[in-house]
């Protein structure tokens, strides 16, 4: 068997190093990272030297380091392995993805991969040049690894419990999600010190094309289970708006350690205080039915807080939710709410069904009756966290990498479909606000 041997290209987000949060097997432990000398390398070497460090598992990583300007260039001309790893700015990420596929070299890179629908031939042209190379350009799409996203979609495939989805209107669409993350947070037991560059909307991303990623994929995932989609024909975006999340110059500073703004910042500001565009809602349609999702960026959450997400996607005979808000304690749960009085004792029988077939997938896993609806009950042992997520895709990953026939077919033309969807929904956005 192939030996994997990881490269880490300039490493600028904290999901570079959530990659190698544990040790993966037939993977080489020496890694090579090629990065400018700076903080964002500093901040990557870190965290790798604290998995290293930790009492419980801890990690074996040894790192070969090229600090220097000319990263990408010495990368794929060195080429010291053979999957490159990217997380970071995400303005030239795609011209990066490419570099490193015309070097021969396999690709799992964070989201987003570009931000602007001008962009999308070089997406094309990456995913067809993984191809004509038998290499596999994958990206990190770790909500997919959810239990509670796994269950849902169980369940919106199961016609008894759900019935068939409802298409909707803008109004009220068929599918609905609402996704809250904070500026201000802990990551792997520390306080995140986020870039000044992340609070640049033209090198980070918008909300709708950074978070909103993880949404869409979502969606077409749910909802088109191994079926590609054409985006000539089954993508539509219909509106789109952005509004700021306003960042005081002391919050600023907090979050990333620098005195001043720089001068890329400097269009945003409003006197003292920063207008981070970061908030995004869209409405769009795939395959007829109508989708809502509203993407936001608070500055920090309430104490016991975290980040929340709402998915609910409305069934001719029932409405499957997850919600994960402070009834949940900031956990996700998964809800089913029959349609009507009647149908309850029907969608209840179907679940029980349903769920009893699914317990040699997920064993365990049963149903709480409130008597209005249904909550799943879940196992501990299956709320493994968001960080843990990202050793699960990029196993995933290693298993297409070592059979590349194994990769579905739709993977290709649905990530076409959502990176246009999230792409033209900025762009409808700042049409709307006389934004070019």
């Amino acid at each position: 068997m192939q030996e994997i041997r990881f490269i880490t290209l300039n490493p600028g987000h904290f999901h570079a190093a959530l990659v190698q949060k544990e040790m993966y097997e037939h993977v080489d432990p020496r890694v090579h990272v090629y990065a400018p000398l700076g903080p964002d390398l500093l901040a990557h070497l870190g965290r790798l030297a604290g998995f290293n460090a930790r009492s419980s598992a801890p990690t074996r990583w040894q790192l070969e380091v090229h600090a220097c300007e000319d990263y990408l260039e010495r990368m794929a001309k060195e080429k010291p392995g053979n999957v490159v790893v990217l997380a970071g700015r995400n303005a030239q990420k795609i011209d990066a993805i490419l570099t490193a596929l015309d070097a021969g070299m396999n690709v799992l890179a964070d989201k987003p991969w570009i931000l602007v629908p001008e962009d999308l031939p070089k997406l094309r042209k990456a995913l067809d040049r993984a191809d004509e190379r038998g290499l596999i350009a994958y990206d990190i799409m770790t909500e997919r690894y959810e239990i509670t996203s796994l269950l849902q979609r169980e369940l919106v495939q199961d016609e008894p419990t759900f019935g068939t989805l409802v298409p909707g209107s803008p109004e009220e669409p068929g599918v609905f999600m609402e996704s809250v993350h904070y500026l201000k947070k802990t990551v792997a037991g520390a306080p995140l010190r986020r870039p000044a560059w992340f609070f640049d909307v033209h090198q980070q991303g918008e909300a709708l094309s950074d978070v909103g990623t993880h949404l869409v994929d979502l969606v077409q995932w749910m909802l088109h289970p191994l079926e590609a989609l054409d985006v000539s024909r089954d993508a539509c975006v219909l509106s789109a708006e952005r509004w700021p999340t306003v960042v005081a110059k002391n919050a600023y500073q907090q979050i990333t350690g620098d005195t001043e703004y720089p001068v890329s910042l400097h269009a945003a500001l409003q006197g003292d205080a920063l207008n981070y565009f970061c908030n995004t809602r869209v409405n769009y349609s795939v395959r007829g039915a109508h989708v809502k999702l509203d993407v936001i960026w608070d500055f920090e959450a309430e104490a016991g807080g975290g980040d929340t997400h709402l998915a609910v996607f409305r069934g001719t005979r029932s409405r499957v939710e997850v919600r994960q808000g402070r009834d949940e304690k900031f956990l996700p749960e998964l809800y089913v709410i029959p349609n009507q009085t009647i149908e309850y004792p029907l969608v209840r029988r179907a679940l029980d069904r349903k769920l009893e077939s699914l317990q040699a997938e997920y064993p365990g896993v049963g149903v709480v009756d409130l008597g209005t609806h249904l909550r799943l009950s879940i196992p501990p042992s299956y709320r493994v966290g968001h960080e843990a997520h990202f050793a699960q895709v990029t196993k995933q990953f290693l298993r297409y990498v070592r059979r590349q026939d194994t990769l579905p077919s739709c993977e290709k033309p649905n990530m076409i479909a959502k990176y246009f969807v999230t792409t033209r929904g900025v762009e409808m956005s700042r049409q709307a606000k006389g934004i070019s």
